[in-house]
This record gives C-alpha cells, structure tokens and sequence, in this order.
C-alpha cells in the first residue's frame, strides 16, 4: 500500500487527500473539450498529472462513459501542442480563402 506524500502513512491508492494529515495526493488539471458536430454524444477529457509521472492523457468519452485512452509523455504532449499553434494559422488561412 503506497504511503502519503506528505507523512507517509499507508493509504490506498484511490484516496486524493490524505485521512491524517490532510494532504492532496493526486495533483492533475483536468479540462474537457466539446465535440465537432460531427460526433454528438461524445467529448474530449484532457488530464495534465503533475506528480512525480508527469504526463498527459487524452480520454474519449460517449455518454458519460470513457471509451478509449492514451497518455503521452510531457516531451510528446509539448510536440502537440506545437503542432496545434503552427497548424492553427495555416487553417485559418485556408479557411478563409473558400
């Protein structure tokens, strides 16, 4: 059974605080996107974890139940993000010219 992060009682894994001490013990940001009309029923649920595994993961949800995901490591989620910005005025550009 893992310890605390901050006085290091044993506590199950699924606890997010701490019974003792009070302390959070899973640290992530967790945003959700809407879909393009072309998939209703469905979202995006991207979720940053901060802790001493950093990394992304991108989980596919269809009403209300997630039904895939992948995680990628922090230099691979910097290449995305990247890839979204440069792609992004190259789109729009495009798009304007219809």
């Amino acid at each position: 059974m893992p310890g605390c992060t901050a006085c290091g009682t044993e506590i199950e894994a699924s606890f997010r605080f701490c019974p003792w001490c009070g302390t959070v013990q899973r640290r992530k940001i967790v945003e959700f996107f809407w879909p393009h009309a072309n998939s209703p029923g469905r979202a995006l649920r991207v979720t940053r974890y901060l802790g001493d595994e950093r990394h992304v993961r991108f989980s596919v949800w269809d009403d209300g139940v997630a039904r895939a995901a992948v995680s990628l490591d922090e230099d691979e989620a910097l290449r995305l993000a990247a890839f979204l910005e440069e792609t992004s005025a190259c789109c729009h550009d495009a798009a304007e010219t219809l």
